[in-house]
C-alpha cells in the first residue's frame, strides 16, 4: 500500500491505494480515504501530514503482512449487481485437487500429452471431469458448464472433452498402473489382501449392440448393460478395474484383471477374497499357486449332501481360542431359558465355528462354517418382513407369479387349483407356502467360507467380513457419483467414463482416510458441494458456507484455510499454488 494525493477544487485529498492482480490483470484499488489535507493535519497532531500518512500506511502494510488488517467492502442498496457476472465459486474441490496432484495425475497427463501431441490441456479436462463427478455428477455437456463454478476456470472447450475421452480409454492401463505406483507415496496400500467383486451399469436404450449387451442385471432392469470388475486392497482403497460386455460371465473376469495386477503392479503375494458368485473352481485353482491364496464365501445350500449334513449338525461346534465343543441346540435352550438380559446378549454375540479339509475337483481347501444366534435373528427378521409383503400382495392381487427371484417375497407365494373340499377352483387360490419358509429357516445363522489358508479361523472370518467395503464402493459410484445410467454410446467413451469414475472413487477414498473416516461419504460430498466463496473483486473471497466440524477437520488435515472472513487474492494464489505441489 502507498500514499496518493489528488487535487480536487484546490483541495488536496489523501488516499491509501494498493496495486492488486485480478485474473492476471493489474488494478489499482483505493483502500481508504484519509481525508482532505486539513483533516489529515488534525489527525497528525502537529506532525507533517505526509510523514504521518506514510507512517499510518506502514502500519497498515505490517498488519496486511501479518494477516490482521480489516477489509471494508463498500456496498450500495441502490446499485444493481452486474448482469451475467458470476460471483459465487466452489472451493470444496480444493481438497480433491490436493490429492489429485499428490497422485501425480498432472504428470500422467503430461506424458500422454507428449505421446499424442494433442493441442488441448488434458490435465485441465481430466481434473474437471474428476472433481465434477464427485461434486456435480452429470453429463459431459453439463460438466463443462458446471466446472465454471470452480474458482479456477476451465481452459478448454466442450469438443475437447470428447476428444480427451478417446485418449483416456487408450491409456487406461497406463493410468491405472501409474496411479497405483504414485499412491504408495501418500497412503499405505495393504496389498496382502485383495477384494474382488463385479457390478453392472444400465443404459436407457432398448436394443443391445456389440458392447452394451443384455445380461443378468444387479438391479433387475430390462436394459442392456456393461459389467465392471473392481479390485480393492485391504485398506478399502481401489486398486484396479476392468470393463466387459454385459453378457460376460463374471466368473471369467477375475483372472485377466488379476494377471494384469501381477504384471503391471509387480504384485505376486496376496490373498484374493470374493463372494460365492465369483468362486469358480478355476478361480480358486488359479489362486492356489505360488504365493497366492483365496478366501471365498461358500453357499451351504449348494454343498454336497454329506457336507451339508455336517455343516447343519448341532454338534462339534467350537469357539475361537478354545478346544471345547458345544451343541448349539443346547446353547439355544440355555438362551431361551435365561432371564438375565446381560447373559442373553453375551450368548447372542458368540460366533461358533467348525471346520474340515475337503478335496473336490482336484483342489484341497478348508471349509469353515460359522453359526451366530445374532445372525440367525437378523435373517429371520428380514424373512418376516418379506412374508408380510407377500400376504399384502395376496390381499391386493397386484403382482405376477411368473418371475420369482431368490430374494423376492413372491417365492413364498403358492397357487393351488383345488379347494380344501377337493373341488376344482375357478381361479387359483393364493397362500403362503410354509414348506419354503421351513426349508429356509434350516440355514438361518449359518455362514460358510472356503480357503486354502491354514491361518487362524478368527482372522479368516475377519478378512471375509470386510467385503462390505467393496460393495460400498459400488454404491458410492452408483448413488453419489451417479455413474448410471450412462449417456454415452461409443465404446471408447463409455470406458473413459468409468476411468473417470474409478479415479474419482480412488481420490474420494483417500480423502476419507485423510480425515480418519470420521464422516460418511454422503456427508463429505454434501459438504464439498456447498463450500462456496463470494468473489468481492479486488477485495478477495468471502466464505458463504457454514463452518462445521467437518470443514474444520478438512482444513486442519490439508494445511490451509478458506474460512477466514475474507481471503485476499494474494493468499488465494498461495493456496492454489500449494495445492499443486
Amino acid at each position: 500500500m502507498r500514499l496518493k494525493i489528488t487535487k480536487c477544487k484546490n483541495v488536496n485529498i489523501y488516499y491509501v491505494i494498493k496495486t492488486v492482480y485480478v485474473d492476471g490483470k493489474e488494478k489499482t484499488k483505493t483502500v481508504e480515504r484519509l481525508g482532505t489535507e486539513q483533516e489529515v493535519i488534525q489527525k497528525a497532531n502537529g506532525e507533517d501530514p505526509v510523514v504521518w500518512a506514510k507512517k499510518y500506511i506502514d502500519a497498515l502494510n505490517k498488519e496486511e503482512k501479518q494477516g490482521t488488517q480489516k477489509v471494508l467492502i463498500p456496498k450500495s442498496p441502490s446499485a444493481l449487481i452486474k448482469k451475467d457476472k458470476q460471483n459465487s465459486f466452489n472451493c470444496g474441490y480444493f481438497f480433491l485437487e490436493k490429492i489429485y496432484y499428490a497422485l501425480g495425475l498432472d504428470n500422467i497427463c503430461n506424458t500422454i500429452y507428449n505421446k499424442y501431441k494433442i493441442t488441448f490441456d488434458l490435465n485441465s479436462i481430466l481434473s474437471r471431469l474428476v472433481y465434477s463427478r464427485i461434486i456435480y455428477p452429470s453429463s459431459k455437456l453439463a460438466t463443462y458448464e458446471l466446472s465454471k463454478h470452480f474458482v479456477e476456470q476451465p481452459i478448454f472447450e466442450l469438443q475437447h472433452i470428447y476428444r480427451a475421452l478417446e485418449i483416456i480409454t487408450k491409456e487406461n492401463n497406463f493410468i491405472q498402473s501409474e496411479l497405483y505406483k504414485n499412491s504408495l507415496n501418500i497412503s499405505d496400500r495393504a496389498t496382502g489382501i485383495l477384494y474382488y467383486d463385479c457390478t453392472n451399469y444400465f443404459f436407457e436404450i432398448e436394443d443391445e449392440d456389440e458392447f452394451r449387451k443384455y445380461g443378468p442385471s444387479k438391479e433387475h432392469r430390462p436394459n442392456p448393460i456393461i459389467q465392471m470388475g473392481l479390485f480393492m486392497d485391504g485398506n478399502g482403497i481401489p486398486l484396479a478395474f476392468n470393463i466387459n460386455s454385459g453378457n460376460t460371465n463374471e466368473q471369467q473376469t477375475l483372472t485377466p484383471l488379476e494377471e494384469k495386477i501381477i504384471q503391471d503392479f509387480k504384485l505376486s503375494k496376496f490373498v484374493v477374497c470374493t463372494d460365492a458368485g465369483l468362486a469358480s473352481t478355476d478361480n480358486r485353482k488359479f489362486n492356489d499357486k505360488g504365493d497366492r491364496a483365496f478366501i471365498t464365501t461358500q453357499s451351504i445350500k449348494q454343498l454336497k449332501k454329506h457336507l451339508k449334513d455336517w455343516a447343519l449338525s448341532p454338534t462339534d461346534w467350537k469357539l475361537a481360542g478354545s478346544d471345547k465343543t458345544y451343541n448349539i441346540n443346547s446353547v439355544q435352550e440355555k438362551l431361551e431359558n435365561t432371564t438375565d438380559e446381560t447373559k442373553k446378549q453375551k450368548i447372542k454375540n458368540l460366533t461358533f465355528y467348525k471346520e474340515r479339509w475337503i478335496n473336490e475337483n482336484g483342489l484341497e481347501q478348508r471349509l469353515i462354517v460359522t453359526f451366530s444366534f445374532k445372525y440367525q435373528q437378523y435373517q429371520r427378521h428380514i424373512r418376516e418382513g418379506q412374508i408380510v409383503r407377500a400376504k399384502k400382495a395376496i390381499e391386493n392381487k397386484n403382482f405376477k407369479l411368473d418371475k420369482r427371484k431368490q430374494t423376492d417375497f413372491k417365492r413364498f407365494i403358492k397357487q393351488t387349483n383345488i379347494t380344501s373340499d377337493g373341488e376344482v377352483a375357478d381361479k387359483g387360490i393364493l397362500s403362503i407356502d410354509m414348506n419354503i419358509v421351513a426349508k429356509e429357516e434350516l440355514f438361518d445363522g449359518f455362514y460358510g467360507v472356503c480357503t486354502n489358508l491354514e491361518d487362524n479361523v478368527k482372522e479368516i472370518i475377519k478378512v471375509n467380513h470386510r467385503r462390505w467395503e467393496i460393495e460400498e464402493s459400488f454404491r458410492i459410484m452408483k448413488s453419489e457419483f451417479k455413474a448410471r445410467p450412462v449417456y454415452l454410446s461409443r465404446e471408447d467413451r463409455i470406458k473413459a467414463h468409468f476411468v473417470i469414475c474409478y479415479i474419482s472413487l480412488l481420490i474420494h477414498r483417500l480423502l476419507e482416510k485423510k480425515i480418519e473416516e470420521k464422516f460418511s461419504s454422503s456427508e463429505i460430498i454434501y459438504c464439498l458441494r456447498n463450500m462456496n466463496l463470494l468473489n468481492h473483486g479486488i477485495d478477495g473471497y468471502e466464505p458463504i458456507y457454514t463452518r462445521t466440524d467437518l470443514t474444520d477437520l478438512l482444513h486442519e488435515k490439508f494445511g490451509f484455510r478458506t474460512d477466514y472472513e475474507i481471503t485476499s487474492h494474494m493468499e488465494m494464489k498461495k493456496i492454489l499454488k500449494n495445492l499443486k505441489k
